[in-house]
């Protein structure tokens, strides 16, 4: 599970560089070259034999009702490690500095989570990653 979570956009090296840092919103044709980079890193993975890291790491943008991509899989259809890495990476570009917003507070991401869970992400993954986290923000405090 760290392994494909450390590799999950694995497939961004094949995305050019002026795409990735872009400061303004995709255009379409620049959203969709976005969206190939799970097939990519998927592809790279099987040619090294990793699997289920590849079939997570190709799952890890599937939404639970099933408008994610690239599959439109729905709910336990996804695989979990992918549903644990969609909610991972998530709370993880909320939280980080981006060249178009700045981060989200550690609060503020997880009550996004727990607002998307069941459209969006596993409720059930939220909510354990909720508890986990929140647990280590008040251990923190």
């Amino acid at each position: 599970m760290r392994s494909a979570a450390a590799m999950h956009d694995l497939g961004k090296l094949a995305i050019p560089e002026e795409i990735l840092r872009k400061p303004a919103g995709l255009t379409g044709a620049e959203r969709l070259v976005v969206e190939r980079h799970p097939q990519i890193g998927s592809s790279m993975l099987q040619s090294l034999g990793a699997r289920p890291l590849a079939d997570w790491v190709l799952h890890h943008h599937e939404w639970w009702d099933g408008s994610g991509y690239p599959s439109g899989l729905v709910g336990e259809e996804i695989p979990l490690g992918s549903r644990i890495i969609h909610v991972v990476d998530a709370y993880d570009a909320m939280t980080a500095e981006r060249p178009f917003r700045s981060p989200m507070g550690h609060e503020t991401a997880l009550l996004e989570l727990e607002r998307a869970a069941g459209t969006q992400f596993d409720p059930d993954v939220v909510e354990a990653f909720v508890a986990a986290v929140g647990a280590g923000l008040a251990a923190a405090v």
